[in-house]
């Protein structure tokens, strides 16, 4: 590790490859680098919470032989848009980690935003983040951006089957 400090002056925590572990340990990106079926699971139960907690506050507000198809539709639409928020920030934070990988040069702040600099990568270094880029960040990536184009999707069909059949 000393080798490599002596190879990159960019502070530790803002090394694009350490960067990515810490992305891919924290909780909530941690849950979309898992298998393709326990994210999916994560992601329902997340969705349910919510759909529960919006429906417990619309029986606790309205009486409860008020609350019409159109009120679940309502309330499921809230669930995904909820859903699709969680897949843009996720999307947001990989493909930050993905140019930082991919780029060819860093700037980074060794004490604070006054003095910024910019390091250019070794080729070693270049190689190394890029494979890590290809193989690890982008099937992310490329995961995130299907789920949200389909929960795009299914929000749009539920909000114009709201608009037009109710």
């Amino acid at each position: 590790m000393s080798s490599q400090k002596k190879v990159c002056p960019v502070p530790f925590d803002q090394q694009p490859l350490n960067e990515y572990k810490a992305l891919r340990e924290s909780p909530l990106f941690a849950s979309s680098a898992m298998e393709f079926p326990v994210f999916i699971a994560r992601l329902a139960i997340v969705f349910f919470m919510i759909l529960l907690f919006c429906l417990a506050i619309n029986i606790m507000s309205v009486n409860i032989r008020q609350i019409s198809l159109n009120t679940v539709g309502y309330t499921i639409l809230c669930s995904l848009l909820s859903i699709e928020l969680l897949l843009v920030r996720l999307y947001l934070g990989w493909s930050y980690v993905l140019k930082r990988l991919f780029s060819a040069s860093i700037f980074y702040e060794e004490s604070g935003w006054y003095d910024g600099q910019l390091w250019v990568k070794t080729v070693d270094i270049l190689t190394q983040d890029r494979l890590v880029g290809i193989y690890q960040v982008q099937p992310l990536i490329k995961r995130i951006k299907r789920l949200l184009f389909i929960t795009s999707l299914a929000s749009i069909l539920l909000l114009l089957s709201l608009f037009f059949f109710y």
